[in-house]
């Protein structure tokens, strides 16, 4: 089923992200519903690694909206933020009496839209 978004709202998705949901959506909590130049200096700054993956994909939803809609990026707002879990990584690592130790990589799936602010 196909989920429709408003008209001034443009969607980025990043997909398979390494890195856990948890530590994604802690920054993404600070940043939802803030402005996009505000949100920049914002992740600009946290000491997170997160903060990479999550720039590209705000920078990918301005620039669709900025290409595909005609809205200017100054007055963009981030209208939704979220990180969904992705699929794992397996990985083994060899232990003591020849056992093997579990490592899951886990990835996400992060998911931001910008929307000019209504009226």
């Amino acid at each position: 089923m196909a989920t429709t978004t408003p008209a001034n709202q443009a969607l980025a998705h990043g997909r398979y992200i390494r890195g856990s949901v948890s530590k994604v959506r802690r920054v993404l909590d600070q940043i939802r519903g803030r402005t996009y130049r505000d949100a920049l200096i914002m992740l600009e700054f946290m000491p997170y690694r997160s903060t990479e993956p999550i720039t590209k994909v705000l920078r990918s939803a301005v620039a669709n909206a900025e290409h595909n809609l005609g809205l200017d990026p100054a007055t963009l707002v981030i209208s939704q933020a979220s990180a969904d879990m992705g699929p794992s990584l397996k990985r083994f690592r060899p232990r003591a009496q020849g056992r093997a130790y579990a490592i899951k990589k886990q990835t996400c799936h992060i998911s931001i839209a910008v929307a000019a602010p209504t009226a």
